[in-house]
């Protein structure tokens, strides 16, 4: 028991002990260890810590346990041999540490082998709650009535494990259940599983009106919180509360808060009004420790936790604490450098000083104990163990403090046992032992022992006289005082720890840094000195003056000097009068007297202020302050200046790597094998599927720039690969130069290869949409699709596959300029690692084309299809296509024919253009020039093609991004001409199907949009007219009148044609019937480089105006500038006929239609003058509820935009 609490403690006639921590290990004998138990818990009630009964024979008398009532920790019954252990008053038992880190009550293996001895009976008939824990009984020979206790109503819902106990015997007749053992009074009692259901805790009686209060633990004898057995969180004076009270508490009237007299700390589970001696106040809790961030201090006689304000004196965590760290050993000896408090305990065994073999730990070397000098404090204890080396403890020569807030077996702080080679104990600083006694023992060289006052350091524990009985069988004090083992003359009575004037406990006269003296300087001496508080020289202060025979001081301070040395200002002794310092009315100046004291300046003089100087000072101050400013500014434009040059010189350097044969032509390679010391990584940027990116710099062997490069790093690299093959792979890639792809610039081989590219600052396109959107305007947009399809392009005429072409893999170069990267990479991984790639979950299925997905097929028009999305998401501001499903399922849906719905910006001619990268067959997909050409188109009048709101109210581009211009006009005589030439080449095909065209409406200007208004034209002159071509017959039937409506039409989805279906589909709305015609493209065969995108109309464009119009074609102005960005054409718009039947007619005969005849006026053109076409060239076309011929329809869809612009 910690006495201290005997009589000071007591808090509602409750007395609290502390536990122990020692597991089944034991100190001494088995009667000295009764001994000790009997000592710490006699009368006790609370056992703040565990209840540890280990290794007891049967003879023992257990009967001080029956006091005990509570138990925080656990509570350890093991290999004892009495038959019962009377712990007939424990109720509760809170668990708040468990044995094993899993059991609160833990009973095994207490009985005698081969004898007849051993646990009968548990004895805990008031035991009706464990808190916190499981419960283990096992392997007890004797014990019969464990097994049927109900732990349920005991331990909730914890694990409880009772086997192989003894056989089980009945409870007695009076026991209406189970029992703890054979008597009446043995029954269990239960206060859990018999409560009405209204309880929503324990209970003392079965009727719902007789549930405990909440804060009860273990059952109540009534309803209030005063009538618990047991608090559930504190007892305060006898009442369980949720929390003790607070420090402050809030005043309603002066709305502040105010101190509460009445405040009380956490001890436990018990309110206190002041911690225990050994304990430090934090808040409003009783802690054995400061956390991390606060300092101990005392305040008026109380030990509080206070923050730093800084750094904290370094506190650091003993041993003892885990498995890994049971003693100081050679492994963890280095964690306690510059520690000045250990924060628990230090324990120096056998396994640490001498290694330990098992753990492979090596011995301790002696030197480095000198480790522990800066230790000023333990708060646990000191168990010594010691090296042969070392004749006494002295590494602790500036220890003072042991709280012994955890003590060893038996009670003991300190604790030096059987150290055969510990000559003095060397603990001069030592001076305070708060709690827990000394065991030295077995020591057979110690002396000095007995001269130690302890009555002394244990200043807080008045039964230390009894327990020095634990000092013994060390050498022998007459031994030790015949061989001059004494203390020095200027020790006093209180002894010493070992030989000389710095190991005296306390000094006869005085003492100097440590050490004690006779006297001190006084009167003489070099450095004069007075007497401190405790009998300790100190020296005067510099200022004062030494004279022979008298004092210099009495205090340490400026005004505690008998005389000064120099000058006296006032009551202080200084080395110079104050010249210009501030007071409370202005400067001071004062001037030294006759007597040298410091006088102030009389009233009429002035004491001239060093104006000039100060002024010059500022002026200097400043000037410098400038020049370095400029030359900061200066040294960064040189550098940026001399980076930029560094780059440029890098980038035009082309190397080659490999010597060339006779005849064979050199490709310029732009690429470096670079050293990984030229390297530096500074920031991750992302992490992918190949690997992760870097911001990093260049730093060329034999150059001082710094180049600013991202590094890609191939986590993937197997090296299943030679380094020539990933090499000649990736100098293909160097050879490569574009504006609009990534340069890679050189590479680190290695054990994961590294790919040098340039640094792009703006990140990907992707970010900047998303982040940008309010800000994009359609000029901005479609001329990134035209540099993504020009660098796509340049990319295919080098067989170069993407394979991932997505819009975060766009790097932004700058606002008006792109650039592709990451291309090739796919290609520099090993056949496992593309397998195991391709089936990750990372995979891009949302990306890539069907036959991509499904046969592992990668081609320029896979890549096509990616570019397809990419638009996608540049013309959805970011979105993530298919978001809503999960990647496994778009395959199924491209196989149906679903495709990403139409952004809301774009217009149809732009979404079909996305539609056609999406076709199933990939050779009707088109390729990357003609996508360049047609962007190129759509840029050169991008309010027309992209409808964005607001966008009038955009920010005017700036000089490197032009406004739009006029529309650029097409000419009809091409259109008509291209579609004469697809007629021609399938003039011989037979249709097997008639095509329907239920209504072709015409498309108005964008701004007709952007205005919110729809216009409605009609044909002025009509005329019916019958044309005949070759053998065919066609019937054009032209209404006067007609209108033709502007309004743009949107899809959200459509169907493409399977690949099943040869070139056959279905629409999903009947309502696509105008616009779905762009989507197809003839049924013809032809080379990838021809498509209906051929852009020829502007070499045509003239000549047909002038067979059409008779005037020549304007000038077209559109253009692109010097970095591929395409300016918006300007043209004049030709007058319009006057005729349509007339320049209808002329058109045709453009193309070859001839013999035209005038059919009988009011015949409706609307519906009939295509079908008319269709069926006089007799083409393979389908119903729009079946599909469309892939190439006609869009050949007509072009004839009429123009056609019917040019009319309009």
């Amino acid at each position: 028991m910690l006495k201290w609490l005997e009589k000071g403690s007591r808090l509602v006639n409750v007395l609290v002990c502390s536990g122990t921590k020692n597991g089944l290990s034991v100190t001494g004998s088995t009667e000295f260890q009764y001994s000790m138990l009997k000592e710490m818990y006699t009368d006790c009630q609370i056992v703040m810590g565990n209840l540890e009964i280990t290794q007891m024979e049967h003879h023992r008398d257990f009967s001080f346990l029956r006091s005990i009532r509570e138990v925080t920790g656990y509570v350890l019954i093991a290999l004892n041999q009495f038959s019962k252990l009377p712990l007939d008053q424990l109720r509760v038992i809170r668990g708040t540490t468990l044995y094993d880190n899993k059991f609160a009550l833990n009973v095994f293996l207490n009985y005698q082998k081969d004898g007849v001895h051993g646990l009968q009976e548990l004895g805990l008939t008031h035991l009706t709650e464990i808190l916190n824990g499981n419960v283990q009984i096992h392997q007890n020979s004797f014990l019969s009535y464990a097994p049927g206790i109900d732990w349920k109503d005991i331990a909730g819902g914890a694990e409880v494990i009772v086997k192989d106990n003894g056989p089980e015997l009945p409870c007695h007749t009076a026991c209406k259940g189970p029992c703890w053992g054979p008597g009446e009074d043995s029954c269990q009692i239960l206060t859990k599983t018999v409560c009405a259901p209204q309880c929503s805790g324990r209970c003392f009686g079965q009727s719902p009106s007789d549930c405990c209060h909440t804060v009860c633990a273990g059952g109540c004898t009534g309803p209030l919180d005063t009538d618990c057995f047991a608090c559930r969180n504190f007892n305060n004076s006898g009442s369980c509360v949720s929390q003790c009270p607070q420090a402050f508490i809030y005043n309603k009237q002066t709305y502040k808060m105010e101190p509460n007299p009445n405040a009380k700390y956490e001890y436990g589970s018990m309110c206190v009004s002041q911690c225990p001696v050994n304990f430090l106040v934090d808040g409003s809790s009783c802690v054995s420790r400061c956390p991390s961030d606060k300092t101990e201090v005392e305040k008026e006689g109380v030990k509080k936790c206070e923050p730093c304000g800084g750094l904290c004196p370094k506190a650091c965590l003993g041993t003892g604490g885990s498995e890994s760290r049971q003693t100081v050993d050679s492994q963890n000896i280095d964690s306690f450098i510059n520690c000045t408090k250990i924060q628990g305990s230090l324990y120096f065994l056998i396994t640490g000083i001498e290694g330990d073999a098992y753990k492979n730990i090596s011995a301790l070397d002696p030197k480095k104990l000198q480790i522990f000098n800066t230790v000023r404090e333990i708060t646990g204890k000191i168990v010594q163990s010691w090296p042969k080396e070392l004749s006494d403890l002295s590494v602790f020569s500036n220890l003072q403090i042991i709280q012994g807030r955890s003590l060893y077996s038996g009670g003991y702080a300190l604790s030096v046992m059987k150290i055969p080679t510990l000559m003095s104990l060397g603990l001069h600083s030592l001076h305070q032992i708060n709690a827990g006694s000394v065991y030295i023992n077995g020591n057979s060289k110690l002396c000095y022992y007995n001269t130690v006052n302890w009555t002394r350091i244990f200043t807080n524990n008045p039964h230390t006289q009894r327990r020095l009985k634990n000092i013994k069988d060390n050498k022998a004090v007459k031994q030790c005082t015949a061989e001059g083992h004494v203390c020095d003359p200027l020790c006093s009575s209180d002894g010493c720890w070992g030989p000389g004037p710095d190991q005296c406990v306390s000094c006869k006269h005085f003492r100097r840094g440590g050490k004690c003296v006779e006297k001190c300087r006084f009167l003489s001496g070099e450095g004069r000195e007075f007497v401190g508080p405790d009998g300790e020289c100190l020296p005067c202060h510099p200022q004062c003056k030494v004279q022979e025979g008298q004092s210099a001081c009495t205090g340490p301070s400026a005004h505690e000097c008998v005389a000064c040395a120099n000058l006296k200002d006032g009551p202080h002794c200084v080395s110079s009068c104050p010249e210009g310092l501030m007071g409370d009315k202005g400067f001071i100046y004062k001037y030294p007297s006759a007597k040298r004291s410091c006088e102030p300046c009389h009233a009429n003089c002035t004491q001239s202020l060093p104006t000039t100087a100060l002024v010059l000072v500022v002026i200097t101050a400043v000037l410098l302050s400038l020049s370095i400013f400029f030359m900061c500014v200066l040294y960064r434009r040189t550098v940026t200046i001399q980076r930029k040059r560094a780059m440029r010189r890098y980038l035009e350097s082309g190397e080659s790597f490999d010597p060339l044969e006779p005849g064979e032509k050199g490709a310029k390679v732009h690429l470096r094998i670079l050293k990984d010391s030229e390297l530096r990584k500074i920031k991750l940027l992302g992490s992918g599927v190949f690997g992760s990116v870097h911001k990093g710099w260049w730093i060329p062997n034999g150059d001082t720039v710094k180049l600013p490069v991202a590094i890609k790093t191939i986590t993937e690299h197997t090296g299943q690969q030679s380094f020539n093959e990933v090499t000649d792979h990736v100098l293909e890639m160097g050879s490569l130069d574009h504006p609009y792809i990534v340069r890679l610039l050189g590479i680190c081989p290695g054990p994961s290869l590294q790919l040098v590219t340039q640094f792009s600052p703006q990140g990907s396109l992707l970010e900047h949409i998303r982040q940008r959107k309010d800000s994009l305007n359609p000029q901005r947009l479609l001329n990134w699709c035209v540099q993504i399809a020009k660098g796509m392009y340049y990319l295919e005429e080098h067989q170069m596959v993407h394979r991932n072409l997505a819009a975060r893999n766009v790097l932004l170069k700058r606002n008006n300029s792109v650039q592709i990267a990451d291309y090739g990479i796919a290609d520099l991984l090993c056949p496992d690692d593309k397998k195991h790639f391709y089936n990750d979950l990372k995979t891009p299925i949302k990306w890539m084309a069907l036959e991509s997905i499904l046969f592992r097929r990668f081609t320029h028009q896979s890549d096509v299809w990616s570019y397809g999305v990419t638009v996608w998401e540049m013309m959805s501001y970011g979105a993530e296509p298919y978001a809503s499903m999960r990647p496994q399922a778009v395959p199924d849906l491209l196989e149906k024919g679903e495709r990403l719905s139409q952004p809301q910006i774009c217009t149809i001619d732009v979404y079909m253009v996305m539609v056609k990268c999406w076709m199933i067959d990939e050779n009707v997909r088109p390729t990357f020039k003609e996508l360049a050409n047609e962007f190129t188109r759509m840029a050169r009048d991008p309010a027309r093609y992209l409808v964005i709101k607001g966008d009038d109210q955009l920010p005017e581009s700036s000089s490197d991004e032009p406004m739009q211009g006029a529309t650029e006009l097409n000419d009809l005589g091409e259109e008509l001409e291209v579609l004469g030439e697809e007629l021609g080449e399938q003039e011989e095909e037979i249709l097997e199907d008639d095509m329907v065209l239920h209504s072709l409406s015409i498309r108005s200007q964008s701004r007709s949009v952007l205005d919110g208004h729809s216009r409605v034209r009609t044909f002025n002159c009509v005329a019916p007219l019958n044309i005949k071509y070759s053998s065919f017959n066609v019937h054009l039937i032209l209404k006067r009148g007609s209108p033709l409506n502007s309004a743009m039409i949107r899809l959200n989805s459509t169907r493409t044609m399977s690949e099943s279906s040869e070139g056959r589909g279905t629409m999903v709305d009947l309502e696509m019937n105008e616009d779905f015609s762009s989507v197809c493209s003839l049924k013809r065969g032809r080379y990838r480089e021809d498509s209906a995108y051929i852009s020829q109309r502007d070499s045509l464009s003239g000549a047909l105006d002038v067979l059409i119009t008779g005037t020549h074609s304007p000038k077209v102005l559109g253009k692109e500038d010097e970095n591929g960005y395409v300016l918006p054409g300007q043209m004049d718009s030709p007058e319009r006929g006057d005729s349509f039947s007339d320049l209808f007619l002329t058109c045709l005969h453009a193309v070859g239609f001839v013999d035209v005849h005038v059919p009988p006026a009011g015949v409706n053109v609307k519906e009939e003058y295509v079908r008319s076409i269709l069926e006089v060239a007799q083409l393979k076309v389908l119903r729009f509820d079946s599909g469309v011929s892939e190439g006609l329809v869009g050949g007509l869809w072009m004839w009429r935009e123009k056609t019917c612009r040019r009319l309009l």
